[in-house]
């Protein structure tokens, strides 16, 4: 009996031309922006595999999954398709970690669906103009919530927010980081380190979670008592949470060695004045400022792989992505634009155009 090349089983890596039809599913992976400090990315390799497995076309960017350090031959192993980006931006469903350029949305084809995460680019007049003149139905993840009411997109990146602020503090108090060398934890007979963290949401949370997991002696502050009690509930008993007020913030700062800000309840700016009372080994992070995710890229393409992979199954059991938005009022709430209309409100607002609902609209379509 004849056996075949063995060769002929490994995955072929090669570009595919313009001229190559594509199936009904078909999602192009565009790369961050190389001039851009983003390194998040959406799938991996074995996410990629699941889909392609579903019978969904993937066609990625060459070099894409250069910033979670996977090859393209990697990509290509579990049925990519290596791409330009120009064939990427093609497909009938983009993916994006970051929300694509005024340019990029003009080489989409008219009537697709852009799929990314939120971000400055999308407050810009000039990219919604862009995404209404293609006709570029637009959604964010981050928006989006299951059935069960959780925004499951947004909670991941919070997590891993929460989890990676809590490293970079260890790595700043450490000697290889620059800082005295100390530890986080307390041993026997010394003090554990303190850390303070200002403000409300998962993040927070999730930061308190895994410094006190790390052996320190954590406060969270907030001026809305049942933030606090429901970060009390989240993290332990091990927490200590506080209102904010004028004295026991000044405490509490003078002796902090981790400073970790987020967003409070009502609009609360940190005094100036406290940084001079501050440590000067103080580790600060403003969690406005900087996402700490992107320090560890790769693990938040995992996580998100795994949501990713249920939605896009999701979405052809339904018969796609509109099918789906029809009675799916989680995926609903993630759409910025739809149809050549703004739907997004805060969008609306800040790019000083006119928004419409878009439940009329899938009714009207319905």
């Amino acid at each position: 009996m004849d056996h075949p090349d063995i060769n002929l089983l490994d995955p072929e890596l090669k570009l595919i031309t313009p001229t190559e039809k594509r199936g009904q599913y078909s999602i192009g992976v565009v790369a961050n922006y190389a001039d851009d400090e983003e390194t998040r990315f959406l799938l991996t390799p074995e996410g990629c595999g699941l889909l392609t497995s579903a019978g969904i076309e993937i066609y990625m960017e060459e070099g894409a999954g250069v910033d979670i350090s996977f090859s393209d031959e990697a990509y290509a192993e579990f049925g990519a398709k290596i791409v330009s980006r120009d064939e990427a931006l093609k497909s009938k469903i983009v993916l994006s970690y970051v929300p694509l350029r005024t340019d990029d949305i003009l080489r989409m084809r008219p009537g697709s669906i852009l799929l990314c995460m939120m971000g400055e680019q999308l407050y810009r007049k000039d990219t919604v103009r862009a995404l209404l003149e293609r006709n570029i139905s637009c959604a964010v993840f981050d928006n989006m919530y299951s059935f069960n009411d959780d925004p499951v997109f947004a909670n991941i990146i919070y997590e891993i927010d929460g989890r990676a602020a809590i490293l970079y503090a260890q790595e700043h108090l450490s000697y290889l980081g620059g800082g005295k060398g100390v530890l986080l934890a307390g041993v026997a007979g010394i003090n554990p380190c303190e850390v303070l963290i200002i403000g409300e949401g998962q993040d927070c949370f999730y930061a308190a979670r895994a410094a006190i997991a790390a052996g320190a002696s954590v406060t969270l502050i907030n001026n809305d008592v049942s933030v606090l009690q429901a970060a009390r509930q989240f993290c332990g008993d091990q927490l200590t949470t506080l209102s904010i007020h004028p004295r026991v913030l000044y405490n509490k700062c003078k002796t902090a060695d981790v400073l970790i800000m987020g967003t409070t309840t009502r609009p609360f700016e940190f005094p100036k004045k406290l940084n001079m009372v501050m440590k000067d080994s103080a580790f600060v992070m403003n969690f406005k400022d900087t996402h700490p995710s992107s320090s560890v890229p790769r693990t938040v393409a995992m996580a998100m792989s795994n949501v990713l992979v249920n939605f896009f199954d999701e979405m052809t059991i339904k018969g796609g992505f509109e099918k789906m938005l029809l009675c799916s009022p989680g995926v609903q709430a993630g759409m910025v634009t739809f149809h050549g209309k703004l739907v997004d409100k805060l969008v609306a607002s800040l790019v000083q155009m006119p928004a419409v609902d878009l439940r009329m609209m899938l009714t009207a379509k319905n």
